[in-house]
């Protein structure tokens, strides 16, 4: 029972997570999920390309601009951007998720219809649901 949004394809028995198993968020919200029944694509973002049509289709889906995705204290960011933030347009903050995608903000779980950025990783356990009580 695929539901097709646009390039990403989600599916109702499966959690989709994008993340950086260079951080310790990342690392864990990979292990709450993995410690379920529920079917988990990972998709680790240091090694993993996403593109910039991908990327648009996340910030859509969280309901966020592509330049809320980045965090602009990572030292990747300030040592190519230093502490400028006014790049002139969307396109320019795609290239840099796309070029450096160290610089996401958070790991991003994508489950069916729904995503949302994982502030702590024991935020996922509310993706671990059964099916049918779950409310997503």
């Amino acid at each position: 029972m695929k539901t097709d949004m646009g390039v990403i394809a989600t599916n109702h028995r499966e959690i989709t997570l994008y993340y950086n198993a260079e951080t310790q968020k990342g690392m864990q919200t990979l292990a709450y999920l993995q410690s379920s029944s529920k079917k988990v694509q990972d998709i680790d973002l240091s090694k993993t390309k996403v593109t910039g049509t991908q990327w648009t289709e996340i910030a859509k889906r969280l309901g966020k601009s592509i330049k809320a995705l980045i965090n602009t204290q990572h030292p990747n960011f300030k040592k190519e951007y230093g502490s400028s933030q006014d790049l002139q347009s969307d396109e320019d903050w795609l290239k840099i998720l796309v070029n450096n995608p160290a610089v996401v903000t958070q790991p991003i779980l994508l489950h069916h219809n729904k995503a949302v950025q994982i502030d702590t990783p024991s935020e996922a356990l509310v993706f671990l649901k059964d099916d049918e009580s779950s409310k997503l």
